[in-house]
Formats: structure tokens, C-alpha cells, sequence
């Protein structure tokens, strides 16, 4: 609760229906409680957003809701997605209110949040503080084919390269590809941050070196951090440097 936003909690507060995977309608059940509640399991995003827009058209104020931030990795494209399939008229909050709203009108407005790059990187100390790259491992929507050949680019680029979705019970061979690729191009003891349930209960926070990703105990609510070529580890953080040593003189009292 601590790291919703105040819009966010504002949104939650006024609306008529919320939408969200099972899940997540537990993390944010007592700010919704009364509500019209939306709920539907894994896999089942379409359903869940067709229902939220129907909702909407019928005159309902509908908030759908994501893990992190809506449009990273998560449900805002989709809705976009649909809206335009369904040739409905999105109307943004910015648009003058005096705009004319009709039945196939919807006024949306995405409310950014804390994706788990973010809140990662803050548990880790400082890993993103340079160029990096997001990737992530699952081929449900991408080809595996699409995800090697980032990986190879990202990996070549010496990038930090941040790992989505590294591992579910049935993709269970994707991050030692991922590694394994990863390793062609960098040190075997480049330091790896390993996140679990960021902010949430059950929150796990370690690093260890990139030859040794493949023995940790990681799912679909962990994020990982391979480093760069410049990535240090400093007491227990994962710093990866600007390059603020190279212009100016840091003191070292």
C-alpha cells in the first residue's frame, strides 16, 4: 500500500468496478471493498479487459489494475488494443470536457505506477544507473526465435538487461538459455541481482554471479538484474556506475 501513489489510491476510491487478475484484486482488497469486482486467472487478460470495457459503455467507471506500472508489460496496450478493434472512440483526460461523449466513447486515463525494474533497483542499491535493457523470457505472446536474438543484441550492446517473467512452472528452461547467451559476452562473475515479491510479503533480495544464475530458486514474481561490464558489487548493493569517476575527481576521504 505503501507505494501506490496517491492518483492511483484517488482512482481506486471513486470508481464503480475494478478489474484485475486474482491476484492483484487480493493485494488491494480493502481499498475496494463494495465495489463491483472484475477478477479472472492467468491467461485470461482479453476476457478480463472485454469485460472492463463493457462495463465502461454501460456507464460504469471501471479502474483495471496491474502489477508495477500499467503500460509496462501490462494491460494498458491491450486495452488500447481492443478499444480500436472495437472502433471505440478514446477520449484522454487532457482532451477539453466540454468533448461531446456518446455511447462508443470512452475517457481513459493510464496511472502510472512502480514497475518491478524500479522497485527492484531500489532494493538492490543502484543497478540501472546506466544504459539497460528489459527483456522478458516468456514465449507465450513473443517467439522464442524474437527473445534470442534481444538477448544476443543486449548482450553484445553491454547493457544492464533486466529479465521479466524468467521461469514458470512450465517454462522451465528459458533462463539457463538466457544465461548461457548472456555469458558469451560477459565475465562469469559479473554480478546478477535476484528480486522476489518486491514491497510485497515474502520479499527476497540477493546477488550472485552470472555463472551461478542458473542454481537459484526463482518464478513469474521474481525479476533479474545481469549487470554490465561495469555493474560492481558494493557491501550487500549492485551498483552499476554513470561514469561520474571518468569526468570528474571523486574524493575518497
Amino acid at each position: 500500500m505503501d507505494h501506490l501513489s496517491k492518483r492511483a489510491m484517488d482512482v481506486l476510491a471513486g470508481v464503480d468496478a475494478v478489474a484485475g487478475y486474482t491476484t492483484y484484486i487480493e493485494l488491494i482488497r480493502p481499498l475496494i471493498e463494495g465495489k463491483m469486482i472484475i477478477s479472472t486467472p492467468m491467461t485470461k487478460e482479453v476476457e478480463r479487459v472485454e469485460t472492463a470495457i463493457e462495463t465502461a459503455l454501460d456507464g460504469k467507471t471501471c479502474a483495471i489494475v496491474s502489477s508495477g506500472d500499467p503500460g509496462v508489460y501490462a494491460m494498458a496496450g491491450l486495452v488500447f488494443e481492443m478499444c480500436n478493434r472495437k472502433n471505440i472512440y478514446v477520449v484522454s483526460p487532457g482532451d477539453a470536457p466540454e468533448m461531446k461523449m456518446d455511447s462508443r466513447n470512452l475517457r481513459i486515463e493510464v496511472v502510472p505506477g512502480i514497475p518491478a525494474l524500479c522497485s527492484g533497483a531500489a532494493l538492490l542499491g543502484a543497478p540501472l544507473t546506466h544504459d539497460f535493457a528489459a527483456i522478458s523470457l516468456s514465449d507465450l505472446l513473443t517467439t522464442w526465435e524474437q527473445i534470442e536474438q534481444r538477448l544476443q543484441a543486449a548482450a553484445k550492446a553491454d547493457f544492464v538487461i533486466v529479465l521479466y517473467n524468467p521461469k514458470s512452472k512450465k517454462r522451465d528452461w528459458q533462463l539457463k538459455k538466457a544465461q548461457e547467451i548472456i555469458l558469451k559476452y560477459r565475465d562469469p562473475q559479473t554480478p546478477v541481482g535476484i528480486v522476489a515479491r518486491a514491497m510485497r510479503e515474502g520479499q527476497n533480495v540477493q546477488i550472485v554471479p552470472l555463472k551461478d544464475l542458473h542454481k537459484e530458486d526463482v518464478d513469474m514474481q521474481t525479476t533479474v538484474f545481469i549487470g554490465s561490464s561495469a555493474s560492481v558489487t558494493y557491501l550487500n548493493y549492485m551498483v552499476t556506475p554513470r561514469g561520474y569517476s571518468k569526468k570528474y575527481t571523486l574524493n575518497k576521504s
